[in-house]
């Protein structure tokens, strides 16, 4: 195990833990899709946002300089939130942290899922994970740090 990873796992679980939210519907999903939009265009950022809970897609925006490519990823990335519970990063850190791929030790479709930084989990208090919100066109990392600032700003503490 790396030193990047292991110091990288408990700032990805100090992240999860501190953005829970109390409620979350579809005008929250608008809300918190606008926040992102934002943030994208004041760094002049071409990413995909897109918002979904469970099997529903909440909020979907492309912006200029994306390709039907990030549509995909984002697919790919929410499936890992959404059957790890956890966020996409963080899960393949886990897997990298062990000496694995995520693509060959998880024995799940890598055309179908991507252990890559962009999707987090959106956590109700006292429910759990009912969706996932991601990002893709930036570095993975990058992902889902834009992520994260939409969400701390969504719920003011930015």
């Amino acid at each position: 195990m790396t030193t990047a990873v292991t110091e990288l796992i408990p700032r990805l679980e100090a992240d999860e833990a501190r953005l829970v939210l109390d409620r979350f519907g579809n005008d929250d999903a608008w809300r918190l899709g606008l926040t992102l939009t934002e943030l994208a265009q004041e760094r002049d950022a071409a990413v995909t946002i897109g918002i979904r809970r469970v099997n529903q897609r909440l909020f979907h925006r492309a912006l200029p300089g994306t390709t039907p490519d990030n549509d995909a990823w984002i697919d790919r990335k929410c499936r890992v939130v959404l059957h790890y519970e956890e966020s996409s990063l963080l899960v393949g850190a886990r897997f990298r942290a062990k000496g694995r791929t995520f693509e060959t030790a998880s024995r799940l479709d890598p055309r179908r899922y991507a252990a890559h930084g962009g999707a987090f989990p959106l956590r109700l208090r006292g429910t759990g994970v009912i969706g996932a919100v991601a990002v893709s066109g930036l570095a993975q990392e990058a992902d889902h740090a834009l992520v994260v600032e939409g969400l701390e700003r969504f719920l003011g503490r930015s």
